[in-house]
């Protein structure tokens, strides 16, 4: 039986308002969208602006418990989507059994992936240059968001979407992520690349993705190495970080959803 409910997991810089469009286009194809909030996200981006104490405080292990009380408390395997963080967090559920498939949009990657290419550096620059952020919730201005997000918009769109859409992020867990291949031990984004009951797991990658590019993606993809599992990789033409969102995002969320259902 194939699935009826689709999750969508959103990253930093982002609420689940990120998923609005696609939350409606699934739905007029029939099916159960849940896009839960990061705990104490459950505010609107505006409040979350005015008041980030609970982006200071949030966790990994926090998010990943809500999300896998969310799917286990579900009749039928979820299909699973996420988005930058929320893409490594959708790895680390489906690692966990989580899932009957899950896709990645420019997706963080997992523990144990080392490439930094120079303009991911450049998106981070802002939470990383400054140790202290690591007990902060940082925000980028309006430049660094479309750098790091919409560099491929035109700068009014860039604009609307920063508006509408931004919130600081935890710059505990940027740096952590930063500093994950570095750190001795297991860390809170750590999957077993040889788990051989994972389920099947799509990444989509933007080509001209600035905070995620195409090579972080493929990277992440090549580390998965269990026989009989099925990991594959699609790069879309043109396409910023902010895909959800960009022009011809029907595109993206169609084929993203046909791809899960054809594995599933």
């Amino acid at each position: 039986m194939q699935p009826d409910t689709i999750v969508l997991v959103h990253g930093f810089w982002v609420t689940p308002r990120s998923w609005e469009s696609w939350i409606a286009h699934y739905e007029n194809r029939g099916f159960r969208v849940i896009a839960p909030p990061y705990p104490g996200f459950e505010v609107e981006v505006e409040a979350l602006n005015a008041d980030p104490t609970p982006i200071e405080t949030v966790t990994v292990p926090d998010i990943i418990s809500g999300l896998e009380k969310l799917i286990t408390g579900l009749q039928r395997p979820p299909i699973v989507m996420g988005h930058s963080a929320g893409g490594a967090f959708t790895q680390i559920l489906l690692d966990r059994g989580l899932g009957a498939a899950g896709v990645v949009i420019n997706s963080a990657p997992t523990e144990g992936v080392p490439v930094v290419p120079l303009p991911q550096i450049r998106s981070l620059f802002p939470v990383l240059k400054n140790p202290a952020n690591r007990h902060r919730a940082v925000g980028l201005d309006v430049n660094q968001w479309r750098y790091a997000f919409a560099n491929t918009f035109p700068e009014e769109l860039a604009r609307a979407t920063y508006e509408r859409y931004h919130i600081p992020a935890p710059g505990s867990i940027v740096w952590s992520s930063a500093l994950a291949n570095f750190a001795p031990g297991h860390t809170d984004t750590h999957v077993d690349f040889r788990n051989a009951e994972r389920a099947p797991l799509l990444f989509l990658s933007g080509e001209h993705d600035h905070l995620m590019p195409p090579k972080v993606q493929m990277s992440n993809a090549k580390h998965y190495k269990a026989q009989g599992t099925v990991t594959e990789v699609k790069v879309f033409p043109g396409r910023s970080h902010l895909m959800p969102v960009q022009d011809g995002w029907q595109e993206i969320a169609d084929y993203a959803l046909d791809w899960a259902l054809s594995r599933s």
